[in-house]
């Protein structure tokens, strides 16, 4: 299993949701001259953004919308609303997309393709008529889809992002950001892994047609898994692109895990150019930094002295494996320092915080702040044990 998948996966929701993290270095790695209005570099494996450039400026997200058009539907398909198999009309809405110019599936109203049929078709050949079968089979009508997209947007705390439509059209009060797109794409590969080798399909033929996935990087880089185009003349061309590269030091034991870095080019002037520009950006980040597994998980980092405990030592952690990345060069240089209150008294519960794990660089610049909990419960001690203890404190 990719170490993504599992041990990452569990300490990126601990980063997301219990510490704060701040990346400083005396010099950070620049990166490449990009011809893009706007991009971001972000590294999955450790969620931090390496590089970005007008991350946040509102943009038209052209085909991109498609990406959160998925997500709904695979929530509709983890909560058994629909199946894979499961049939859905194409309705003249959906058939009217062919009026529109864009991508398209080419499904129509005498067809009754299946889910997993239209999912890619929506994916690998972008196409606006899937988009809208989609919508209509799990939302009943596109209104009641665009608010469920909207409401995932405001779930996850996605303030420029506002969606009018399933498809990506050019439409006034459509937009997104690089930053946004990029946690969406984020929550599609970690909520759910099952469903994005879709994103690698290279070609789809339905009704005798065959279309390229319009991600040239699926056929150029080995490494590149996704994940999404888009293209309009508003938006310019855009590529969200994905890959894994093997690392060394990532996996249990030290062994060679699998590190992934996502980026996101847009409004580029042409396929070549968001291709070109996305490799580049791929490339630096895996070679100008070195992603350090700092904790394993479970692992304790030290084992302290206990007063009035059944156990005369607690062990003391993180709250799960740690990942940083870091400057290449800098990993072997980190320093780990404790911070604990003191003295610890019984009880201490399962996953308490006593204290701050502080990691740094060898120049003392602050790399990640993690809260230090105890690994494994110490209950109190008897009476006696109690009194010894609570005499020797006192003479301390």
């Amino acid at each position: 299993m990719p170490i993504f998948s599992s041990l990452a996966s569990r300490a990126l929701a601990f980063l997301f949701a219990a510490t704060f993290a701040n990346f400083v270095w005396a010099q950070a790695p620049q990166p490449p001259e990009v011809a893009a209005k706007s991009y971001l570099v972000l590294d999955l494996t450790t969620d931090q953004t390496l590089a970005e450039r007008n991350a946040d400026a509102p943009i038209d997200p052209a085909s991109l919308t498609k990406l959160m058009t998925a997500y709904v539907v695979f929530q509709a398909l983890r909560e058994k609303k629909l199946t894979l198999e499961q049939e859905l009309p194409v309705s003249m809405r959906a058939w009217s997309e062919r009026k529109g110019g864009g991508s398209l599936m080419f499904i129509d109203t005498t067809m009754r393709p299946k889910v997993d049929e239209l999912l890619r078709g929506l994916i690998v050949q972008s196409g606006n008529d899937a988009a809208v079968a989609l919508a209509e089979g799990v939302g009943g009508s596109l209104d009641v889809f665009v608010g469920m997209m909207n409401r995932q947007a405001q779930a996850w705390g996605l303030k420029n992002t506002a969606f009018k439509n399933v498809a990506g059209l050019t439409e006034a009060g459509h937009r997104s950001t690089a930053r946004d797109m990029a946690a969406i794409a984020a929550h599609i590969i970690r909520d759910f892994p099952e469903y994005f080798p879709y994103y690698s399909m290279k070609e789809y033929r339905y009704n005798n047609i065959t279309q390229p996935n319009r991600n040239l990087l699926l056929r150029r880089d080995p490494t590149v898994d996704g994940m999404k185009t888009g293209y309009t003349e508003a938006a310019g061309y855009c590529l969200l692109a994905t890959a894994q590269r093997e690392f060394p030091n990532l996996g249990a034991a030290g062994g060679a895990g699998r590190r992934r870095i996502l980026t996101v080019v847009l409004n580029t002037t042409s396929m070549e150019a968001r291709a070109g520009e996305s490799q580049k950006l791929l490339n630096w980040g895996f070679q100008a930094f070195d992603t350090v597994r700092l904790f394993d998980d479970g692992k304790p980092i030290v084992a302290v002295p206990v007063w009035k405990g059944k156990e005369r030592e607690a062990k003391l952690g993180a709250a799960g494996a740690v990942f940083v990345s870091v400057p290449k060069g800098e990993g072997g240089k980190l320093q780990t320092k404790v911070e604990r209150s003191d003295p610890l008294v019984a009880p201490l519960a399962k996953g308490q915080r006593v204290g701050t794990i502080k990691v740094a660089t060898a120049a003392g610049a602050p790399v990640i702040e993690l809260p230090l909990i105890v690994m494994e419960a110490v209950d109190q001690a008897g009476l006696l044990g109690r009194a010894w203890d609570a005499i020797r404190l006192w003479i301390k």
